[in-house]
């Protein structure tokens, strides 16, 4: 008896024109999207080139030549530029380092342990208090400069760093402290409640326990507060005016008013000099940057 043969498998059906039509279209449209992106970034991303490629032009060619590929070059302006002012460039990066680490760890201190009472303490008017924290929000800087230059200037703290560093432990950054606090709700309450059992009181749940693990938070803090402290401008202005004391961003305005215009390759420079600090701190916190602001808005 002859055995039965097995029935050939079918032929798969051939995809539909439809399907195809689709799936052509939609790596089009994934190809435009992508020359958009690149062009929209080559366009937001030439002003900096153009200034650094105008660092190292002769002043003559920074503003008839507008190409980032310079014809002739010159390195003076980074020499010429570090000692056109009454005191070396390195010292104005230096007060720009002092204020950045003084607000930097007045932040994290202080944004993370208002941030922590808000988030998981509970006591009589929190909802209150959090409410008017978060209406600070609303209040233009602009309305508090003079009251504060007259109280600073009445203890004497003008032509000092403290009053760019000391209001910076107060918790005086509600958008740190909103931040923090959308972090720290996140996190589970079983964490406080198991410590509680072992015996851990509020300040030991609040540093051994939910610090350690509020890295993402804290490194979004320290990024932003960093990057604004360092590109600050008007503050620093009103309460520096001695040329020793002053910042990197007050003194590139020194540029313009020291050489009428005339020696815009060194401004450029120093302002490169000035832009590397927040390239560096930008690119090694990315991770953590990008991290923290996503946990944040989880809940």
């Amino acid at each position: 008896m002859t055995p039965l043969k097995a029935a050939a498998p079918a032929p798969s059906p051939a995809p539909a024109p439809a399907a195809h039509r689709h799936r052509r279209a939609a790596r089009i449209r994934a190809r435009l999207k992508h020359v958009v992106l690149i062009a929209f970034g080559l366009v937001m991303v030439y002003p900096l080139l153009w200034m650094i490629a105008s660092s190292i032009k002769p002043d003559a060619l920074i503003f008839r030549d507008p190409s980032l590929l310079p014809t002739k070059t010159d390195f003076s302006h980074y020499a010429d530029g570090w000692n056109a002012l009454s005191h070396p460039f390195g010292l104005y990066l230096l007060n720009s380092a002092i204020v950045v680490l003084g607000a930097l760890l007045g932040n994290l201190v202080s944004c993370s342990m208002a941030a922590y009472a808000f988030a998981r303490l509970k006591f009589r008017g929190r909802a209150f208090f959090f409410g008017m924290m978060m209406l600070t929000l609303m209040v233009p800087v602009y309305v508090l400069i003079i009251p504060q230059y007259v109280m600073f200037s009445k203890i004497e703290w003008v032509n000092t760093f403290l009053p760019l560093i000391v209001p910076k432990f107060l918790a005086t950054d509600a958008f740190f402290i909103f931040l923090m606090v959308q972090f720290f709700r996140g996190l589970p309450t079983e964490l406080d409640e198991a410590a509680k059992i072992d015996g851990a009181g509020y300040w030991r749940i609040y540093f051994r326990i939910l610090l350690p693990i509020s890295l993402p938070a804290l490194a979004t803090t320290a990024i932003f507060t960093f990057i604004w402290t360092w590109n600050d401008f008007l503050s620093q202005l009103i309460y520096l005016t001695k040329p020793e004391l002053q910042t990197a961003p007050v003194a590139l305005r020194n540029y313009v008013d020291a050489t009428s215009g005339a020696s815009w390759g060194s401004l450029f420079a120093m302002s490169v000099i000035t832009l590397i600090p927040v390239f560096i701190v930008f690119l090694v916190g990315q991770r953590y940057l990008v991290k923290g602001i996503a946990t944040t808005g989880m809940k």
